[in-house]
């Protein structure tokens, strides 16, 4: 098995934690491709979540900043090629370099960064980069933000009624919880029927009566849907409450919401000496 195939097993089984064998096969099964595979898995095993490949980490950190009037937020990732380049004076402050810029200018225009940028390439000796930066510009409300302690994990909110604590609250619940979209009527048809789909064959397998399994599979979608979205979740501080309830108390309205996690969606490169010295030979 060629060093290339060996990873994809290795990812795969350590996001589905299902054996060695099973993972080879899925991936087989699907031409080599790491998300199909977990997706056959799930459909095979009654795998409940397999963990999202977003969660794969690279090194940086987030900045974020609010206007002193609430009406303007911005939030940028910042990556370097190691942790410890992350934690250096001049990487932080570039990084508030950055978010001040995106603040002023907004995220279309990033050449003014580039001499900044360059100068710290220089001075640390490691590849970085403005990975991604947003920023919101409130016309009929505030701008919440949260960041958390380790810098890696931030969210932006737009709320319009209420005030700046409860902005904070709702960004804070944003990056505990991670929703994928504000109400259940935004999420996008394609991910529902993928999420369907993998539902009715897990149910299958378990050789339940189809009749039962259409009730098994709707219920699955609305706990999903309620899962997902944001006016829906369970708020973080009382479980009790739905955000949207909590919003709805207060006289408030989430336009909408953006969570930045530090390295989600890039691809660590992960070999030890043995394996290195293995593709030198091959």
């Amino acid at each position: 098995m060629r060093l290339t195939d060996i990873a994809k097993v290795k990812e795969v089984r350590s996001r589905t934690g299902v054996g060695f064998g099973d993972c080879k096969k899925a991936l087989d099964d699907a031409g080599d491709d790491v998300d199909k595979a977990i997706e056959i898995i799930r459909k095979q095993s009654a795998v409940k979540a397999a963990k999202k490949a977003d969660r794969t980490a690279s090194e940086g950190l987030l900045a974020v900043l609010v206007s002193e009037n609430g009406a303007s937020g911005a939030m940028v990732e910042v990556n370097s090629e190691t942790d410890f380049a992350a934690r250096n004076d001049h990487f932080i402050d570039f990084a508030n370099k950055a978010v001040n810029w995106v603040l002023a200018h907004g995220d279309a225009e990033m050449d003014g960064l580039e001499k900044a940028r360059e100068q710290l390439v220089q001075i640390i000796g490691e590849n970085i980069s403005v990975r991604r930066a947003i920023r919101f510009v409130s016309q009929e409300g505030e701008v919440g933000s949260y960041l958390h302690a380790n810098d890696r994990l931030g969210s932006l909110v737009e709320i319009r009624g209420g005030d700046a604590v409860l902005g904070k609250e709702i960004a804070m619940h944003v990056a505990a919880m991670n929703p994928l979209v504000l109400s259940a009527d935004q999420m996008p048809e394609q991910e529902l029927q993928k999420e369907r789909q993998i539902y009715e064959a897990q149910a299958l397998e378990s050789g339940k009566p189809e009749a039962i399994v259409q009730r098994i599979v709707d219920g699955r979608v609305q706990k999903f849907l309620a899962e997902s979205s944001l006016l829906d979740q369970s708020y973080v501080r009382d479980p009790d409450t739905k955000v949207g309830d909590l919003l709805e108390r207060s006289g408030a309205t989430c336009l909408r919401f953006v969570r930045f996690e530090v390295g989600e969606g890039i691809e660590k490169k992960d070999e030890d000496f043995a394996a290195e010295v293995a593709a030198q030979l091959n």
